[in-house]
C-alpha cells in the first residue's frame, strides 16, 4: 500500500513539473522593414536554427516567406505560468543553469522594453523554444534576410542585440523600447551636406566649426528618440565613429556615407539626388508593404551675418500638404516650448513653402528645418551646448509624433 501512495505522489510531481502539451505562444506584429530573421533577432532568438524552423512551423508559413506589416506572428517563446516560487518548479526542469538562462532572457526582455512587468509581478514566464529543445544546438548568426546588399540593415532591427545601435556612440548605444506609439511609421531624417562637403562653417574660439557635425548629431538624437517609441528611422547621412557627441566643438570630418554604405558625391547636383534616390527607394519599398505613414525631416544648420539672429524656421514644398502640415507641428512644438522655458523670449521662427530639391524630388512627405545661424553668438549657444541640442531633438521629436 504504501508502495502504491509513494508511486501516486511520485506521477503527481512528474505530472506538475511535465511542460504542457500545447503550450501558448507570444505573439507580436510584423514592423516595416521586417524579415523574419531582423523579427527574431529583435527578441534574441536569431542565433538558433530551431527557433527559425519554429517560427515557419507555428505560422504555417514557407521558407522564404515575406512578413507582411501590421500582421500578428507567433514567436517560439513559450508562455509559463510562474508559480511564485521558482523558474524550475514553474517550467518543470531540474537544471539550475537552464533556469539561469531563462531568467537572464525575461530581465534582457524587460530591460529592452518587450516586456512590461518582471515575471515575477505578472507571472507570466518567457522561455525561448531553443533553450528547452535545443541548446545545444550551434549558435551561429543566421544569413540576414533583410540585410542591404552592403550589410547594413534599418536602425530599428540593427543585429547588434540587446536593442544595441552602434551608430549612437558607446553612450547612447543602448535604446530601451519605452513604447509602441509609433509602431508601424517609418520616419526619414536626413542632416544636410557631410563627406567632401562640410557646409556651413565658421571659426569660434579658434575652433572651425561645421554645419554637417551639428546637423548630424541633433539628427541622431532625434532618431533615438524614435526608435524609443517604437518607429521605424532611417539616418540616411551615417557616420560610423562620430555618435552623438556631448562636446561644445565637434571635430570636423569627412568621413560620412550615405545609406548603402555608399561614398558620398563630390558634385552638389549628383549629391542631392544621390540621397533622394536612397529614400524613394526605400518609400517604395515600405508603400509595397502597406505602410501608410512615412514622413521624411531634412536637417541643416544656415550661414548669414554675424550680426542676424534667428530662431528655427522651417520649409516645405508648396505642392506637399502633408510636408505643411509635419513642418506647422514641429513650428508649433517649438513655440510652445519655447514659451515654457522663457515666456519673455518669445519665438521668431517661420514656415515657409519653397522649392527645394530634397522637397520637390523626394516622394515622401517632408520637412526642411534650419537650426540657426552657425555665425551668430546666440545661435551658436543653442548648437554648441550638449543640452541644448537634445533639447532641439526632443522638441522635434514633439512636433513629428501626431
Amino acid at each position: 500500500m504504501s508502495r502504491l501512495l509513494t508511486l501516486f505522489f511520485l506521477m503527481l510531481l512528474i505530472g506538475a513539473h511535465r511542460p504542457p502539451a500545447n503550450p501558448k505562444y507570444y505573439k507580436t506584429k510584423a514592423l516595416p522593414g521586417d524579415g523574419i530573421y531582423s523579427l527574431l533577432r529583435r527578441y534574441g532568438l536569431d542565433r538558433n536554427s530551431c527557433n527559425v524552423s519554429k517560427f515557419y512551423a507555428l505560422n504555417d508559413l514557407k521558407n522564404g516567406s515575406l512578413l507582411k506589416v501590421g500582421i500578428e506572428y507567433q514567436l517560439p517563446i513559450m508562455i509559463y505560468d510562474f508559480d511564485g516560487k521558482t523558474i524550475r518548479s514553474s517550467v518543470g526542469i531540474k537544471d539550475w543553469q537552464t533556469a539561469k538562462s531563462i531568467e537572464t532572457y525575461n530581465e534582457n526582455m524587460l530591460k529592452d522594453g518587450y516586456r512590461q512587468k518582471s515575471f515575477k509581478i505578472d507571472k507570466s514566464l518567457w522561455v525561448p523554444y531553443h533553450i528547452l529543445n535545443c541548446p545545444d544546438t550551434d549558435v551561429k548568426q543566421a544569413a540576414l534576410d533583410d540585410t542591404a546588399s552592403n550589410g547594413e540593415v534599418n536602425l530599428a532591427i540593427e543585429p547588434s542585440g540587446n536593442r544595441r545601435f552602434p551608430i549612437f556612440g558607446k553612450k547612447y548605444e543602448h535604446v530601451p523600447l519605452l513604447d509602441n506609439s509609433l509602431a508601424g511609421r517609418v520616419y526619414y531624417i536626413e542632416s544636410g551636406h557631410g563627406g567632401p562637403d562640410p557646409g556651413a562653417m565658421a571659426t569660434v574660439a579658434g575652433h572651425t566649426v561645421c554645419e554637417d557635425e551639428y546637423a548630424y548629431d541633433v539628427a541622431l538624437r532625434v532618431v533615438r528618440k524614435l526608435i524609443e517609441h517604437g518607429a521605424t528611422a532611417y539616418m540616411i547621412t551615417r557616420d560610423r565613429n562620430d555618435g552623438i557627441r556631448d562636446g561644445q566643438y565637434l571635430v570636423c570630418d569627412n568621413d560620412e556615407v550615405v545609406w548603402g554604405n555608399e561614398s558620398i558625391f563630390r558634385g552638389q547636383k549628383p549629391r542631392l539626388f544621390q540621397r533622394s534616390d536612397v529614400i524613394n527607394n526605400l518609400y517604395e519599398k515600405h508603400l509595397k508593404q502597406g505602410v501608410v505613414h512615412q514622413k521624411l525631416v531634412v536637417i541643416h544648420v544656415d550661414s548669414r551675418g554675424k550680426g542676424q539672429q534667428t530662431d528655427l524656421f522651417f520649409y516645405y514644398h508648396p505642392d506637399d500638404k502633408e510636408g505643411k502640415a509635419l513642418a506647422t507641428q514641429m513650428h508649433k512644438s517649438m513655440e510652445e516650448n519655447y514659451k515654457k522655458v522663457n515666456k519673455k523670449r518669445g519665438y521668431k521662427g517661420t514656415v515657409t513653402a519653397r522649392d527645394l530639391h530634397m522637397l520637390r524630388e523626394t516622394k515622401v512627405p517632408a520637412a526642411y528645418i534650419e537650426l540657426g545661424n552657425i555665425k551668430h553668438p546666440t545661435d551658436q549657444k543653442r548648437l554648441f551646448i550638449a543640452a541644448n541640442r537634445q533639447l532641439i531633438a526632443d522638441w522635434l521629436y514633439d512636433g513629428m509624433k501626431w
